[in-house]
Formats: C-alpha cells, sequence, structure tokens
C-alpha cells in the first residue's frame, strides 16, 4: 500500500467513481488515504479515513476494491490496516457510512448505528459535512467498532 499523495488524486477520483463511492475531498489534507496498484501502476484498491477534531474516532472512506481483484482478502487486509493506522493515529472507534457492503463490516467487528450519531460524533468531517447539506445522510446507513479490541 501507498500513501496517496497530490499527484494520485485524479486517478483515485476515476477509481472511486467507477465504484460509486464519494470523491469530495479527497486532496484535503485532513482526509489519510492510500492505494495498491497492480503491476502496471493502475489503482486496483484504496482506503482511508477522516479523523474527528479530537481525534478519537475516524471516519473510514473510500474502501474499494476493483471487480477483478474482490474475493481474495484484498478488501479485509486494506480495512485492517485502515483500522490499525487510526488505531495509531489516536482513534478509540471506527465509523463508517455503508448501504451495500453491510457484511462485509459485520465481520470485521462493525455493528449498525445511528446515522444521527454518527453526523454528530463526526461533525467535523468533510464527508459528514457534505451529507449534511446534500441530505444524502438520510439515505445512509451507519456502522461503529471500537478499536484497540
Amino acid at each position: 500500500m501507498e500513501r496517496v499523495g497530490p499527484g494520485d488524486v485524479d486517478a483515485l477520483r476515476r477509481f472511486l467513481r467507477a465504484a460509486d463511492l464519494t470523491v469530495s475531498g479527497l486532496d484535503l489534507s485532513t482526509v489519510d488515504l492510500w492505494v495498491t496498484r497492480d503491476e502496471h501502476g493502475a489503482i486496483i484498491a484504496s482506503t482511508g479515513y477522516e479523523l474527528s477534531n479530537d481525534t478519537h474516532h475516524a471516519l473510514l472512506r473510500s474502501v474499494a476494491v476493483s471487480p477483478a481483484h474482490r474475493s481474495l482478502g484484498l478488501g479485509t487486509r486494506l480495512a485492517r490496516f485502515t483500522l490499525r493506522q487510526a488505531a495509531d493515529d489516536g482513534a478509540q472507534s471506527a465509523w463508517l457510512f455503508s448501504r451495500r457492503s453491510g457484511p462485509f463490516w459485520q465481520r470485521l467487528g462493525f455493528a449498525a448505528a445511528s446515522r444521527d450519531e454518527l453526523a454528530q460524533t463526526l461533525a467535523s468531517t468533510h464527508q459528514v459535512q457534505l451529507f449534511t447539506q446534500t441530505g444524502q445522510l438520510q439515505v445512509e446507513q451507519a456502522w461503529h467498532r471500537p478499536l484497540g479490541v
């Protein structure tokens, strides 16, 4: 996995659009992102998070694997990597939005959560602000798990 730099953001946006994930705010300094590339340098997976202002909570973002590389354990490795990184940055709990991947996240210890609690806890993050402003928050499913457990 390699950390996303300014020169990677456009390629990451294209990758995430194809995965039908949020692309707004990827270039913000408050969003930590990583990608995995194939032997030709194309992005085949991504992961990242935003921390709350107090750094106690992480909002996972941009966790995606290209269709050709799914069912190989890459998504699980990415998610675990991201959870470790967030914990190393001081997060005590992880949150995310996912309408389609609930069973995947449940296998990693996440439980369905209140989207209003997520929005309150992570109000300073770009994705929560965007979803609140656009009304997207009302159609999202929130998930949560403690870290370090």
